[in-house]
């Protein structure tokens, strides 16, 4: 069995230029390389009339359960001025034990060591006491409409069971082992516009000020917090993003102005019910100043948790034996695609340093890629010889 190095992998698939949408070639590479492990790969391809193709993959090795499955994407964000970097983003390096490159730790990286955990765990055992899955997105750092999402309604009509998923975002603060996230909040965005009456300022009798009203929904949405939290989530929080009016003239009031906001929710809300209190605000407030208005709601997921289990107890063991730190179970952070996976199955979030992420200059050490490949390897092991 063909055993494969965490670090050349990590270059390999750096070099992709991956930006969302772009596939640049990722996926048919993991696919080739998981078909070296004698997994069945499908490259599952979406697209609809308003966003382009997006190149997926489900891997699996084995027919029979336990599942356990990794998650990750290829894909990343572009990399801005590229003079501003060391290197070529796409042309990784070492300098100083240090991967650099677009994708190191978010998550290119992680994708790298759990195949290379795969090809010892499969050098070492012969029968695996179940099966192992990879599911691969291009499309997590976007809109996420044509990636896991549409993978996951792929998996319940083929009647495809997971087990367990690990999902292999960066979930790490400064040192790896402090977090594993076990949720995460939801999102909900919103675009407002009021719409006025134009007119002369010295008349404003004749005038209806969109301002007016928009200043008033958004004082009234931000003059309390949403929540204070509880033990497993931080407090919801809502804010404004843009206020636009678009007016040049001092002597005009102005037909129309604009905001988007967006809310990080815990499980004390749902999407359905903040965007009950927003148009509830809204209308109340444009009725009292005979305003009117248009209200666009955008849901990226629901906030949710997966209460620790076995599994995820074992998985906290292993990684405070390598790292020799305990890693504290987190909900904090962004929006993830384990928000689509936990539909079908319990997850953890855990991978690589998150600082860097997204920066000019994206890197992981490469003591970090030994211990998470290490990590990766236990756990795979242990989940197959639970006796």
């Amino acid at each position: 069995m063909k055993k494969f190095d965490e670090l050349q992998l990590s270059k390999d698939l750096i070099s992709f230029p991956s930006i969302t949408p772009v596939d640049a070639g990722a996926i048919n590479y993991i696919s080739k390389k998981l078909k070296q492990l004698g997994f069945n790969c499908k490259i599952l391809e979406f697209k609809d009339k308003k966003n382009p193709p997006i190149k997926n993959l489900y891997a699996r090795l084995g027919s029979k359960q336990p599942n356990l499955c990794y998650a990750g994407h290829t894909d990343v964000v572009p990399p801005g001025n590229l003079n501003d970097w060391t290197v070529n983003p796409f042309k990784p390096q070492v300098k100083n034990n240090h991967l650099i490159g677009r994708g190191a730790n978010d998550m290119k990286s992680s994708i790298a060591c759990f195949i290379a955990a795969v090809s010892i765990f499969l050098e070492k055992n012969i029968k695996i006491n179940g099966s192992i899955s990879f599911l691969i997105t291009g499309d997590e750092e976007a809109q996420a409409i044509n990636g896991t999402k549409k993978v996951v309604d792929y998996l319940i009509k083929k009647k495809e069971k997971i087990d367990f998923c690990i999902v292999g975002e960066p979930t790490n603060p400064s040192k790896l082992g402090e977090m594993i996230k076990i949720g995460r909040r939801g999102s909900l965005s919103c675009k407002l516009e009021i719409q006025g009456i134009q007119g002369h300022v010295a008349y404003p009798h004749l005038s209806k000020n969109p301002i007016t009203s928009l200043i008033e929904i958004c004082k009234k949405l931000k003059e309390k917090p949403l929540d204070k939290g509880n033990k497993h989530f931080q407090s919801s929080n809502l804010e404004f993003t843009t206020i636009n009016v678009h007016n040049q003239a001092h002597n005009v009031i102005p037909a129309r102005a604009k905001t988007q906001f967006n809310i990080r929710y815990n499980n004390f809300h749902t999407a359905v019910s903040l965007k009950k209190m927003i148009t509830k605000v809204v209308r109340s407030i444009c009725k009292k100043n005979k305003t009117k208005y248009t209200v666009n709601f955008l849901v990226s997921g629901d906030s949710f948790l997966t209460q620790p289990s076995s599994t995820t107890l074992m998985a906290r063991k292993i990684i405070k034996k390598i790292t020799k730190i305990s890693p504290v179970f987190s909900t904090t952070g962004g929006t993830s695609d384990a928000r689509f996976i936990k539909k079908i199955a319990p997850c953890l979030e855990f991978g690589l340093v998150n600082k860097t992420m997204h920066k000019v200059d994206e890197c992981v050490s490469l003591a970090d890629l030994k211990k998470l490949k290490k990590i990766y390897y236990e756990i795979i092991s242990q989940f197959f010889n639970k006796d």
